[in-house]
């Protein structure tokens, strides 16, 4: 690599692509971060060459639910068509990974049903889970001053991992909606960090949003809640504050059964 080459670093947001891997990990360690939300440590000689460049990067949870489906885990690939029983699998993102301890850390939300919290309810060291993926990265240079990150639980693992990385000459401003506040986790970050926690059954998310005061600087948006209320707080970021499309990337990371905006 000549230096030109070596030189030229992306100067916006990108997505790379990544090799899919299915991995079978072992659980070797499960605790409680908060009375709702579980950390699942996994480990194993596949963990090897994983890759999560993004901090909302998302992995395939893959769960087995009867003994064909078990069976056919040893040879399942993720996104290839097949016939007869398919694990369910779910999307979840990588709270932690550690090459050098060969560690990744996955954070479940214990909401009562589905496959993931179900099989969470119960994770206990010795067991196995397999995933698959990130099939992909959006990379976020360190090119904005400031960052509005908006969502609920299942959007923490993200959250964090941002804020986390961010320099010390950068600010956050974090906005969560979560069931109480036993649910409020601490961020360890460099960067100026004001968190503002929502209990959902006392504040509206998108009332919230309304009210609050931009970071100075270039912003950069970022929303993953329930889909239909993720697509109403995009509508307040770029009608009410002017944002631009290229400053807000909104997710729906999961939606409610015959919802409707």
């Amino acid at each position: 690599m000549n230096s030109q080459q070596h030189d030229i670093q992306p100067q916006a947001i990108h997505r790379v692509s990544h090799e899919i891997k299915r991995r079978k990990l072992e659980v070797i360690r499960v605790i409680d971060v908060t009375p709702r939300m579980r950390r699942v440590t996994l480990s194993g000689p596949q963990l090897e060459g994983f890759v999560s460049l993004g901090t909302d990067d998302h992995v395939k949870l893959i769960f087995a639910q009867t003994p064909e489906e078990q069976a056919l885990l040893e040879t399942f690939v993720p996104g290839a068509l097949a016939d007869g029983p398919r694990p369910a699998m779910r999307d979840y993102t990588p709270r932690r990974y550690d090459p050098k301890t060969g560690e990744l850390d996955i954070d479940f939300v214990l909401h009562g049903e589905g496959p993931a919290a179900t099989w969470a309810e119960q994770a206990t060291a010795g067991q196995y889970l397999h995933i698959a993926g990130p099939r992909g990265s959006m990379i976020v240079p360190d090119i904005f001053d400031s960052y509005l990150l908006i969502g609920d639980e299942t959007a923490l693992p993200a959250i964090a991992r941002r804020v986390e990385s961010l320099p010390a000459n950068r600010a956050a401003l974090v906005v969560v909606e979560i069931e109480d506040s036993a649910e409020q986790q601490t961020f360890n970050s460099p960067a100026q960090v004001d968190v503002i926690w929502i209990v959902r059954s006392e504040q509206n998310l998108v009332d919230v949003v309304r009210k609050l005061e931009m970071p100075e600087g270039e912003l950069y948006a970022w929303v993953a809640t329930e889909a239909g209320l993720s697509r109403k707080v995009r509508r307040v970021l770029l009608n009410e504050f002017g944002l631009s499309e290229q400053q807000v990337k909104t997710s729906g990371y999961w939606r409610v059964e015959g919802a409707v905006d």
